[in-house]
């Protein structure tokens, strides 16, 4: 071989090897992208047993209880109650050690498929540190909550692989809308994607549940998140995921701005802003602008907070402390598209 030919067939050798991992980048499989720390729970089916534990803020009245099991027995399951289910002390339902103790137990419990939060309200932060998560490990299951149960659904998460779930609550409205998206993600297993609907109703135009691009572009990463005011009091703790790559989702309720702004700034200055890929933004119900003279809006916060970042950033996804609310998966690879205003999940969340 010529000395020119030896320097082509070099070169063209090198090249070939450099493009590979561009090539392998282009055509990995949602399989190759997978979390390799996620521990994937069993569907749940009509006949499983749903445990039903009260970890968060107490139920004063008979009648919430009453709905929460009818709903869950209107979707085919058996429900089993916590031993202190009913129970109150103070303003929270039942001491730590009781609430500590329904987690443990429920998960603990082989005749039960998943558990289920009852309502939230405030005191999960209360138990993160009691909680065996060594049974958690050794007993996977369906948990799910949403609002103070931002906590748990994190710190099961980080401490033990768990894929968890921002859902519907026993007290919450299980009505058409948020029960298909439960069913298609907790029970029939379906890599969904999450899209706001689109209905004028009669008007020109859509003025509800409409999605405002911050920053466009799509990304990849784990779902993490939850409430804004519960996920920033875990800052500091070992019992918040990993968020390198991550996209996290955000959603409040009754916040004054100026909180809304001093909560996210926390996670600006911890750091975590900087580390993730994208970011979805849900409903903040209630925090509207003040009265008086120079008050920010959210959209402003927003965009003083996340249009820097050169991520991909949407506000007004279809979750939070609304009547219609998606079922999100913490701990679920998925794509996020900040200008159609959708989450895709890369796999199913349940097995």
């Amino acid at each position: 071989m010529s000395t020119f030919s030896r320097r082509n067939f070099i070169n063209t050798l090198a090249a070939s090897v450099a493009s590979v991992p561009f090539l392998m980048s282009q055509n990995a499989t949602a399989k190759e992208m997978e979390n390799p720390k996620a521990v994937i729970p069993k569907k749940l089916k009509a006949g499983d047993t749903i445990g039903l534990i009260s970890p968060a803020g107490a139920v004063y009245e008979n009648e919430p209880y009453d709905i929460a099991i009818e709903s869950l027995q209107a979707l085919g399951f058996v429900v089993k109650e916590s031993k202190h289910l009913r129970a109150r002390y103070g303003h929270f339902a039942g001491t730590n050690e009781q609430r500590i103790e329904e987690i443990n137990t429920m998960f603990a419990d082989q005749s039960v498929h998943g558990i289920l939060a009852l309502r939230g309200g405030s005191g999960c932060n209360r138990l993160v540190d009691g909680i065996d998560y060594e049974i958690i490990r050794k007993n996977p299951k369906f948990f799910g909550g949403f609002s103070d149960l931002t906590t748990l659904i994190n710190a099961i998460y980080a401490k033990t692989g768990l894929v968890t779930f921002h859902s519907l609550m026993g007290t919450s409205e299980w009505n058409e809308f948020s029960v298909d998206s439960f069913r298609k993600v907790v029970m029939n297993g379906e890599a969904l994607t999450y899209q706001n609907p689109k209905e004028k109703g009669g008007l020109l135009t859509q003025t509800t549940d409409r999605i405002r691009t911050i920053n466009k572009g799509k990304a990849t990463g784990v779902l993490v998140g939850g409430n804004l005011a519960v996920l920033t009091s875990l800052v500091g703790t070992p019992y918040l995921p990993d968020f390198k790559g991550a996209i996290l989702f955000l959603e409040e309720i009754n916040e004054q701005i100026y909180r809304v702004d001093r909560m996210i700034s926390q996670l600006k200055l911890a750091g975590i802003l900087n580390q993730v890929a994208g970011i979805v933004i849900g409903k903040f119900t209630g925090s509207d602008p003040e009265k008086g003279y120079g008050t920010l809006t959210l959209d402003e916060v927003f965009d003083d907070y996340f249009k820097n970042l050169k991520i991909p950033v949407f506000s007004g996804l279809s979750f939070g402390h609304i009547r219609n609310k998606f079922t999100i998966p913490v701990g679920i690879e998925a794509e996020m598209d900040a200008e159609a205003g959708t989450i895709r999940l890369l796999r199913p969340a349940v097995v």
